[in-house]
């Protein structure tokens, strides 16, 4: 399962160091700029809109058919944006890549808590969560080796082989599980949960991609996905057949762990958002050293998700989870420390502390979830779980992204007035901008670079601070609602209703 998880994770970072490659009208596709941010997004806004609706059909149909069928769609997607003619057929790629993946997420651990008694499940699930930590901390270096020895393309094009032999180990070793309860599916339930999380979800794209919530692409999309979401709850809470239960909202151990992965992504995404330009463009580095440097972050996720299971059994889930944010929240206030000169070695224990603190959390909360819904309903409790962490993070890099923009164009501000007026607006857009204009003026340019890059680092101060307060209030959530180490929470049947419980 970890192996299999691997090159969807892996696939949401690598594309990153891949962008400047891609946008080259000799080496990659000449892509521009609003090209470049649809191959990410329409990624993530397919992903992230069908996550439940795989849950559902995996739990309906068999889990390990709907990984298979993931994997499949998965790799030929990968194969066809490697070997992309423009950039319009790599965003066309890139969405059936979300497809696969938001098949492949959900099976995975709805398919290791099926397969994992009680006893055993917190640690398969903490092996799981470092096996996403890793992908996420890899990604930037296996992309930069991959660029530094053959095409852009060669991002894409490393997935097949990992989908061979993930559809190869998958046919030998899983097992197929699914809902013995054949009631009826919940078609209209499902349509509403996907036009609801799609229009969330572009609604935070267009926050990161204009910078503001004041736009009506913004507010609109969002109220209507909100507004939808609202109408899903009611249809769920009214049919005979739901496709998920939202009573068990109202069970505190659900509806916290489910609340502490989203707020945990919230702010360590938004705060990994601005490392690749702090080390790249501050610091200097190459992408592949650059890659390099996030590695601690990795290793402490191999090192103490494993470990979660046995600490959540030594100190209590809400001992482990509230102390786990609180470091979450003093390794993001320490960012501040960071300055232009500061010697590396101190980011790199940030990122150690960030990744140990972060490997506590997730894998507790999300064994949580999938303790409180009866095995047969595994893929839906996998794929809430997945969609509030893909939700969580996107909307902390889009919010988060716009504090930092923000932040930055008026520190920046004052020194641009030595440029022309009308090359202003366009060097303070990002401090890429401007250090693409200092580039352009050559000798003239120079006395933009120090003052562009204490700015930026001005601005990620402010943005590592916003981030911390978001981890405080999920510390507090966990303190106040998740269940103690006294507290023995059974397999949890579907809340009482007019319908039998499927157990």
């Amino acid at each position: 399962m970890v192996f299999s998880l691997l090159a969807v994770v892996l696939d949401n970072t690598i594309l990153n160091v891949a962008l400047k490659v891609i946008s080259d009208p000799e080496a990659g596709l000449g892509a521009t700029q609003s090209q470049l941010e649809w191959a990410i997004n329409s990624y993530t806004l397919v992903f992230a809109g069908l996550l439940f609706t795989f849950g559902v059909l995996g739990d309906r149909f068999g889990r390990k058919r709907m990984l298979q069928i993931g994997m499949v769609l998965f790799g030929l997607a990968s194969l066809a944006s490697a070997y992309a003619q423009d950039p319009a057929q790599l965003i066309a790629a890139r969405a059936a890549m979300g497809l696969g993946g938001a098949a492949v997420m959900p099976a995975t651990l709805a398919i290791i808590s099926n397969v994992f008694a009680p006893q055993e499940r917190g640690k398969a699930i903490g092996i799981w969560s470092g096996g996403v930590g890793l992908a996420v901390a890899i990604g930037p270096i296996t992309g930069g080796i991959l660029l530094e020895h053959f095409w852009w393309g060669s991002v894409f094009l490393v997935n097949v082989p990992v989908v061979i032999i993930s559809s190869v180990l998958i046919a030998l070793l899983v097992p197929e599980s699914r809902n013995p309860d054949k009631a009826q599916l919940d078609p209209f339930g499902v349509l509403l949960s996907i036009v609801g999380l799609v229009g969330i979800v572009y609604g935070i794209i267009k926050i990161g991609e204009l910078g503001t919530v004041t736009d009506p692409q913004v507010w609109a999309s969002t109220l209507v996905g909100v507004a939808v979401l609202a109408g899903f709850v009611l249809h769920e809470r009214r049919t005979a057949h739901p496709a998920f239960d939202v009573r068990y909202f109202a069970i505190p151990r659900f509806s916290t762990a489910v609340a502490s992965v989203g707020l945990a992504f919230f702010a360590m995404m938004g705060v990994m958002f601005f490392m690749a330009f702090y080390l790249q463009i501050v610091k200097g580095y190459s992408p592949l050293v650059a890659g390099a440097l996030v590695l601690p972050f990795a290793a402490a996720q191999l090192i103490f998700s494993p470990l979660s299971a046995q600490m959540v059994r030594r100190f209590g889930g809400k001992v482990l989870a509230t102390a786990s944010m609180l470091l979450v929240a003093a390794s993001l206030a320490s960012y501040t420390i960071l300055q232009v000169d500061t010697p590396i070695w101190v980011f790199e224990i940030l990122g150690f502390v960030q990744g140990a603190a972060l490997a506590n959390i997730g894998p507790p909360a999300t064994e949580a979830v999938m303790s409180s819904v009866p095995r047969e309903k595994a893929g839906v409790g996998s794929a809430m779980t997945n969609t509030v962490r893909q939700v969580g993070g996107a909307l902390g890099v889009a919010l988060l992204g716009s504090v930092l923009s923000a932040t930055y164009r008026d520190n920046v501000a004052g020194t641009l007035t030595i440029l022309p007026e009308g090359l202003r607006h366009a060097a303070g857009e990002s401090i890429t901008a401007t250090m693409g204009v200092a580039e352009s003026l050559g000798a003239k340019g120079a006395a933009l670079v120090a003052p562009a890059k204490q700015a930026f680092v001005d601005g990620m101060h402010v943005t590592a601070v916003c981030a911390a307060v978001i981890a405080l209030v999920g510390a507090a959530v966990v303190a106040k609602w998740l269940p103690g180490k006294e507290t023995v929470v059974p397999p949890v049947a579907a809340p009482e209703s007019a319908e039998p419980a499927v157990v």
